[in-house]
């Protein structure tokens, strides 16, 4: 494994022309967590999956949060530029096109932060469990970005309003999304993978 900025594993790509996916874990995940996923749901990508650099009580995340759904923001905008150099860092040492993010809960809210304040880093993203990362965003240009965003009804963490505004907004900011809303909890089930394998198989994945 290359030494770069995170603490990492990447699997090359065994088919080529399917898109590089950049795997962001949930909190108390580590870079192990989303590989099979990401095999599951792009078979033949390459796989880039860091480890959040930030502990909370021992669990890894990607960036602090003062409370549950409560985000110290000061710290995501300076936690998603170091994840967007480390993604421009590993295009280099591996020879990669700009990944699509598949990000769950705490990875999916910094995959949605970079798609708002580094664009240039990602080429789309899913978002599963994903909220809006950031109160004051800066305007951001998507145009040409697919985005996917899996959300639970019943998930008491996130709102189900605050997860469409954040459809509303990465629309209006000219991506591609598709909003599913389905009727479980923040876990995963076997529909997300569903929708998931859906999606990524349309992406020319």
């Amino acid at each position: 494994m290359t030494e770069l900025s995170f603490i990492h594993r990447y699997e090359p790509a065994t088919e080529p022309g399917r898109p590089p996916l950049l795997l962001l874990h949930g909190t108390g995940g580590d870079e192990n967590d989303l590989i099979s996923l990401g095999r599951m749901v792009s078979p033949g990508s390459a796989l880039l999956s860091p480890r959040g650099k930030v502990l909370e009580n021992g669990m890894p995340r990607f960036f602090r949060r003062l409370a549950e759904g409560v985000f110290d923001e000061e710290d995501l905008r300076l936690r998603t530029d170091e994840l967007a150099d480390f993604v421009a860092e590993a295009r280099k040492a591996y020879g990669l096109a700009a990944p699509v993010a598949l990000g769950f809960s705490n990875g999916a809210n910094i995959a949605a932060a970079m798609l708002i304040l580094r664009p240039e880093a990602l080429s789309g993203a899913a978002l599963l469990r994903a909220m809006v990362p950031l109160h004051d965003a800066p305007k951001s240009d998507l145009t040409g970005k697919r985005v996917l965003m899996v959300s639970g009804l019943m998930d008491p963490i996130i709102p189900a309003d605050n997860a469409a505004r954040l459809a509303a907004s990465l629309a209006a900011a000219g991506a591609e999304v598709v909003h599913e809303t389905l009727p479980t909890g923040h876990g995963l089930s076997q529909t997300d993978l569903q929708l998931l394998v859906k999606w990524f198989s349309e992406q020319g994945a």
